[in-house]
């Protein structure tokens, strides 16, 4: 190794020994942190799925439809239908208890939809289950819930766009801001399909997303969407560096307007990391981290790794050490440096 490069590696060493472990202010320990942790809500929800019973669920549900909770309602139904997919004995007593009860309805869809997508025979499954996803829309003329089930189906078939138009129109109708429709669509609108290339693709996708992102409001989850359009992006090696930035620095804002450690936008949070991990922007990366908390979520992570919060760990002390080593020894005027977080 040549001189010079044997001094900038004594350097950068260093710097990680001198503040790494400062860097740890504000971070929660390793043990603290959890995976797709419930909210006060539906974590009894859970409980009771784990006994066997389905009041619960059912209760939370049924208060999400009745005050017209449409994000709350996308959210809870897709974790118990997580639930649902290794355990189903709750879900089969309840649906056998109340055949028409149209939250039991969407979460079975939910499930019959995440069962057909993760099968080899995705599209022919799919299409067997449009019935399911029909009676969940029957079940809640207002719900827009069923219409994101069936834009993400319209995705696995590989549905043509206007047959896809029409399922948006009816998503929209019901709640023209829902962010879980607004995600199916961004994923059809990315996706593989008879026509259109991959570059137009992403064009249309980041297109979509940052429409749909100017019309929200400041705190609203639509704000991240382009987001999730540079993910996609990023993932397969789309030349959109200037969107990807500007997505990312359009979630900080959002991030912003949430408390640290809130597990409402955790998700975005987690995702805004990886978006700026990929950007080598670590020191807003390392802020983000610092207001995730105890919140890491499957997604990004399980997209690169079977063991995602062992990922998320990983990665978190890997933003520590990459700020530490870029961080000089003492400032200009000879002190120590701080990190311009903490002392």
């Amino acid at each position: 190794m040549a001189p010079m490069a044997i001094l900038r590696s004594l350097v950068s060493t260093a710097r990680m020994l001198r503040h790494t472990p400062r860097l740890s202010a504000g971070l929660v320990p390793d043990d603290a942190v959890l995976l797709d942790a419930p909210d006060a809500r539906l974590a009894p929800a859970l409980v009771g799925a784990g006994r066997g019973e389905h009041r619960q669920a059912a209760e939370l549900l049924a208060a999400t439809r009745e005050g017209a909770e449409w994000e709350n309602r996308d959210r809870y139904v897709r974790r118990l239908a997580g639930f649902a997919y290794n355990r189903s004995d709750w879900l089969d007593r309840w649906r056998a208890a109340a055949p028409n009860d149209p939250d039991a309805l969407l979460v079975g869809a939910q499930l019959a939809v995440r069962r057909a997508w993760e099968s080899p025979a995705r599209a022919e499954l799919l299409r067997e289950v449009a019935p399911l996803i029909d009676a969940a829309a029957g079940g809640d003329p207002l719900d827009p819930v069923p219409w994101r089930l069936a834009l993400d189906r319209a995705r696995g078939i590989r549905s043509r766009p206007g047959e896809f138009e029409a399922l948006w129109a009816e998503a929209v109708r019901r709640s023209p801001h829902h962010y879980g429709c607004h995600v199916a669509a961004l994923k059809y609108l990315a996706s593989d399909r008879p026509h259109g290339g991959r570059r137009s693709a992403f064009r249309e996708s980041f297109d979509f997303a940052e429409h749909a992102a100017e019309e929200a409001l400041p705190a609203s989850m639509l704000r991240s969407l382009p987001l999730l359009a540079a993910f996609v992006a990023l993932r397969a090696g789309a030349p959109a560096a200037g969107r990807v930035d500007t997505a990312a620095d359009l979630a900080i804002g959002l991030s912003a307007q949430f408390p640290v450690s809130d597990p409402w936008p955790a998700e975005a949070r987690n995702l805004l990391v990886y978006v700026l991990v990929r950007r080598d922007r670590w020191t807003e990366a390392l802020e983000q981290l610092r207001r995730i908390g105890l919140y890491a979520t499957s997604f990004p992570w399980s997209r690169m790794s079977a063991d995602p919060l062992g990922q998320f760990l990983e990665l978190r002390d890997g933003v520590r050490v990459r700020v530490a080593s870029a961080t000089p020894l003492r400032d200009r005027t000879g002190r120590r440096a701080s990190d311009g977080h903490y002392a």
